[in-house]
């Protein structure tokens, strides 16, 4: 690291790539924090965790009691070991002796994506209920038609407010809350929906998957889903840049135009030939099918072998999108994790190593901010893997029954784990500078 420091006083390294490097290093040197412990407050299994996504200090979990927490991350409630541990307790919580709370699990609790004033949660009481942050109290209630395994708001949402719901019903169920009821439902799983996820680069994009094994994307502005993913389709390696496709079709336009092409006739771009043998580029995620395109054209039997595709030989319990919206890593019953690119809808044969992986409810998965570490529970142990070559590089020990749930926190580069021991660890970088030199750190970094 200090190579680097030395590096970026003498200007060979621009401020964000000297950032994005100490940031890598960090999260490469992740361990058991011995600085900072979050006193749980919770008498369940902890299910799920979201830090909030506006300032990055408040920490929500959601526990198989029937209780949400928040903590705040940032400022510690006191010290111990002569001032060397900070200890996190809870801010509030809210559990069955509310007058409105859950009557049993709590799947699911997330953040509003714009604001910390409302959370939501989502429990196997069939019930998601609005919280006010402030006041601790319900402000709108959706009853669901069955148990809800998890919810999900989309972080670019500007002209809708919707709760995707995936509940053990085969329809996944949009929940205004501007208008306190349903928007819409969708309709096409063939079994219980175990999880969703929103686009990271469209608004408009639902990702759930079910225990059926597929995996939909939908367009909530029409009805039906778009794609489904079928693990059968695949292609190998790592997309290439976009410069560099922009490049190499260029060059090949410029040969084929020395060639002797008439300058009238437009020359074609090549097309990508893929593992399956097709040539034909799937449609853009978020954007609208042109009138008479090719699935419209497709014979109806081979509509109904597409819509029947599976992405895992069991149950989807993980989906996660990669913060620029083009990778989708998804986990199984199956024990088995997935990497998709979400241009062309195929598996690209990332060998993740087989891990054994919970199969009776969903787990939550977390990706690094720069994509190159994947953070998946393991029963017991989470375990890092590196996002393009699927090798596994750590292996976090501390919990000691199944871990549900984690979260990155890319603010810190620290990350949050929940099991069913009623504990939340946190894993952060190894403490060997002093808050003053951090600071030093940050002033070379903004101001060179």
């Amino acid at each position: 690291m200090w190579k680097e420091i030395r590096d970026r006083e003498a200007g060979k390294i621009r401020p964000k790539s000297f950032s994005s490097r100490i940031k890598s290093y960090r999260v490469s040197d992740l361990q058991l924090s011995n600085y900072k412990d979050i006193v749980s407050s919770h008498r369940g299994s902890i299910n799920s965790l979201q830090v909030d996504l506006t300032e990055g200090r408040y920490l929500l979990s959601g526990a198989s009691d029937a209780s949400a927490a928040v903590y705040d991350i940032q400022k510690a409630t006191n010290y111990e070991g002569n001032g060397l541990i900070a200890k996190h307790r809870c801010l509030f919580s809210v559990d069955k002796q509310h007058e409105k709370g859950h009557k049993y699990a709590i799947s699911s609790a997330i953040w509003y994506p714009v604001d910390t004033g409302l959370f939501i949660t989502g429990s196997y009481d069939h019930h998601i209920k609005v919280w006010d942050t402030n006041t601790t109290q319900v402000v709108m209630n959706f009853k669901m038609p069955g148990k809800v395994y998890r919810t999900a708001m989309s972080p670019l949402a500007t002209s809708h407010m919707l709760i995707a719901a995936g509940t053990e019903d085969v329809q996944v169920r949009l929940c205004d809350i501007a208008s306190g009821a349903f928007a819409h439902t969708l309709s096409g799983h063939r079994d219980g929906v175990m999880t969703v996820e929103w686009s990271t680069s469209s608004e408009w994009v639902l990702i759930t998957g079910g225990c059926d094994g597929a995996i939909r994307f939908w367009d909530i502005r029409r009805a039906g889903c778009f794609l489904v993913l079928d693990q059968s389709q695949s292609q190998l390696g790592r997309r290439p840049p976009v410069l560099d496709r922009a490049a190499a079709n260029k060059a090949s336009v410029s040969k084929s135009l020395s060639a002797g092409q008439s300058s009238l006739v437009k020359p074609r771009a090549p097309q990508k030939k893929y593992a399956n043998g097709h040539g034909m580029k799937q449609s853009n995620i978020g954007r609208m099918p042109a009138k008479g395109s090719t699935r419209q054209r497709l014979h109806p039997g081979m509509l109904s072998i597409q819509d029947r595709a599976t992405a895992h030989y069991g149950a989807v319990t993980g989906l996660k999108v990669t913060e620029d919206g083009m990778y989708l890593l998804s986990a199984g019953s199956d024990s088995r994790i997935k990497l998709w690119d979400l241009e062309s809808g195929y598996n690209t044969l990332v060998n993740f190593e087989m891990v054994r992986l919970q199969t009776s409810k969903s787990i939550q998965l977390a990706i690094s901010q720069d994509s190159a570490h994947v953070f998946v529970p393991c029963m017991a142990v989470v375990k890092a893997f590196d996002f393009w070559s699927g090798k596994m590089s750590h292996t976090f020990r501390g919990h000691y029954e199944s871990v549900n749930c984690c979260w990155f926190n890319s603010q810190d580069q620290e990350l949050y784990t929940g099991g069913c021991d009623r504990q939340i660890l946190v894993w952060s970088p190894c403490k060997l500078i002093s808050d003053d030199m951090v600071l030093v750190l940050k002033l070379k970094i903004w101001f060179p």
